[in-house]
């Protein structure tokens, strides 16, 4: 844990620091809603590509305390971040790096012998140019012990649950391992909250349901922290249906929504997929920006 504003750059008493953010390519929006809530500018940069696809990165003006926000998702924002960085430094006294969704967080771990551990690298590539790291939701919590210098995580799951206060009558969990955030967000909502498990009826069969809830006629959202090819939330919004729920809500702190999963949620009987902007997207109704605010 740590609190970025505890740490000060030097400087002549009466001389303002020229704290600045700098928007990843990744983060317009929510680089925007940070700059408002800090009421600290954002940086003039130029990042373009090459013919051959290869990043550029310019800082037009000066900047001696960079807050820089950008994703390590899909792959080529992984290398403007290095480069964004890389610019900070050769100006910059401190460099606090944001990652709204860390992408290559997977693998946190060695599950078969002679695998790469993708989260532990990204995070000594990360600290090289950085002063501090802030991750919003990171897939695992020990993702932070990779670190060597201050880092935070942050949890978004209370601002996403606000969205739906007075929406729903109950929280749900797609799987187990989710269940400790929809009792966070039903705590938030003030409703209850339950959990889809799996009991194995033969050894091909699999059979979903929630462990002790009755949904009939009830307004639900279903949360994870993750999106991805939507698999498993497709699975509870069938079983969902199948229980005549009423108004079917899927919400999630990053969307990724691969293979057109958004459409594919939507078709099976969503009413509205709400998502933060960690990754932005059409669905990006609620801001991480205000947890991020804290920090500073």
């Amino acid at each position: 844990m740590f609190s970025i504003s505890k740490t000060k750059i030097k400087k002549e008493e009466g001389i303002p620091i020229m704290k600045k953010i700098i928007a990843g390519s990744s983060s317009p929006m929510l680089a925007k809603n940070l700059a408002k809530i800090l009421n600290v500018p954002i940086a003039n940069v130029s990042v373009k590509r090459f013919p051959d696809g290869e990043c550029y990165v310019r800082l037009h003006e000066e900047v001696e305390h960079a807050i820089i926000i950008q994703n390590t998702y899909p792959d080529e924002n992984i290398i403007e971040l290095f480069l964004l960085q890389d610019a900070a430094r050769r100006m910059a006294n401190r460099i606090d790096v944001i990652i709204p969704y860390y992408g290559y967080g997977r693998q946190d771990k060695i599950f078969e012998y002679g695998e790469a551990i993708s989260a532990e690298k990204m995070a000594r590539l990360i600290e090289q140019d950085a002063d501090s790291v802030a991750l919003v939701n990171p897939h695992k919590q020990h993702i932070m012990n990779f670190f060597s210098i201050p880092s935070h995580s942050i949890d978004a799951t209370e601002t996403l649950a606000s969205y739906f206060k007075g929406k729903v009558d109950i929280v749900v969990a797609p799987d187990k391992g989710a269940a400790s955030m929809a009792a966070k967000a039903a705590q938030v909502i003030g409703c209850d909250y339950d959990y889809f498990e799996k009991h194995r009826i033969s050894g091909s069969v699999v059979e979903t349901k929630l462990k002790k809830m009755d949904v009939a006629g009830r307004n639900v959202v279903i949360i994870d922290d993750i999106i991805s090819t939507g698999g498993t939330m497709l699975q509870a919004i069938k079983q969902l249906v199948d229980q005549e729920a009423n108004n079917i809500y899927v919400a999630c702190i990053h969307g990724l929504f691969i293979g057109n999963a958004d459409d594919k949620i939507l078709q099976e009987g969503a009413k509205e997929i709400v998502t933060t902007d960690t990754i932005e997207s059409a669905y990006s109704r609620v801001s991480v920006a205000g947890e991020i605010a804290k920090l500073f």
